[in-house]
């Protein structure tokens, strides 16, 4: 007999820890247990600078969790192989224990009996992202943000809720967020503003939207030498806000306010940093680049990409794509 939707929800959405962020609403989230170690000989994905990027697993108590959250969505899907709650939280489990080409594979299968599943796009644009395939990413997400473009937006479930169980992003927030992070890595930063700017006016009363998506509206503003643009975005960021997940988009924000300092920020990044480390450093080390620091970003960016096992991250992405770009140039 197939699970009730509202059942498979529940199982599917307890008490997850996530490997990577999963867009603006965990882009801080911290993995707990032992960090995760590389499966040698299986190859994720070719970084951006031609480099193989082995498959990133977590250890421990952390994996034995995730191991039994995937069997959990592997039953579900097992009892409702068409439903595509079902297809999309058993792609989502896959990805969480590092296994991106899989769930890809997932959600492909999944996209010829529901073809018109803005979800499934979203979902498979972000792990086209994991494993560098930039113009699949971009074909996603465009996908996904006209199939949704004008409809009522909805909660996104939390892979990894957070320790307020409040879920802080919606399913056309990430579609924008994560479309304009595929501009953005691409070069294409005037493409990517005006979904920041949408994602910034729908943040409203949100303050982890916020900040994560002002953040990335400010950096390609300055990437693009639009200062009194980019002045603009930080008016409303205050170190009193409420923000329960992004609070490394939250102090790089006062830091180009000047209300902190490098220093402030990067104190605990060390050679096994973590998710949050990576992301603050790529933001500091823009920083350096829009301020006309080039050697000081350089070192920074390369600190970044010598951690790892953060290769599937945001902020290890756009460091490696940083980098490759300064070698083209």
């Amino acid at each position: 007999m197939p699970l009730p939707r509202s059942l498979l929800s529940a199982a599917c959405a307890s008490a997850c820890t996530a490997l990577v962020t999963l867009g603006p609403a965990t882009a801080g989230a911290q993995v707990p247990g032992r960090s995760p170690v590389t499966t040698p000989g299986v190859v994720e994905a070719t970084s951006l600078t031609g480099q193989p990027l082995l498959r990133p697993e977590p250890q421990g108590a952390t994996r034995e969790r995730m191991e039994a959250q995937l069997a959990v969505a592997r039953r579900a899907y097992d009892h409702t192989p068409a439903d595509a709650d079902s297809i999309i939280w058993l792609g989502r489990r896959t990805a969480y224990l590092g296994r991106f080409n899989e769930a890809i594979d997932i959600y492909t299968r999944g996209l010829t009996s529901h073809p018109a599943d803005a979800r499934l796009y979203r979902h498979r644009g972000h792990r086209y992202l994991t494993t560098r395939q930039l113009p699949r990413a971009i074909a996603d997400f465009e996908r996904a943000y006209a199939l949704t473009k004008g409809r009522p937006d909805e909660v996104e479930p939390d892979g990894q809720p957070n320790a307020r169980n409040i879920p802080t992003s919606t399913l056309q927030g990430n579609i924008r967020y994560h479309l304009g992070l595929a501009y953005y890595l691409s070069g294409q930063f005037d493409k990517a503003l005006p979904l920041y700017r949408e994602d910034v006016a729908a943040s409203r009363g949100n303050n982890d939207m916020l900040v994560a998506t002002s953040h990335w509206l400010y950096m390609a503003l300055r990437r693009l030498h639009r200062d009194d643009e980019a002045a603009a975005v930080l008016q409303p960021i205050t170190a009193s806000m409420d923000v329960i997940e992004n609070g490394a988009y939250h102090r790089l924000l006062l830091l180009y306010k000047g209300e902190l300092t490098e220093a402030d920020l990067l104190k605990n990044f060390g050679p096994e940093g973590n998710l949050e480390d990576v992301t603050t450093a790529y933001g500091v080390a823009n920083w350096h680049l829009y301020n006309g620091r080039r050697p000081q970003a350089e070192a920074l960016l390369s600190r970044i990409t010598a951690v790892r096992s953060q290769w599937p991250s945001f902020g290890y992405l756009t460091a490696e794509s940083e980098l490759a770009r300064m070698v083209r140039q």
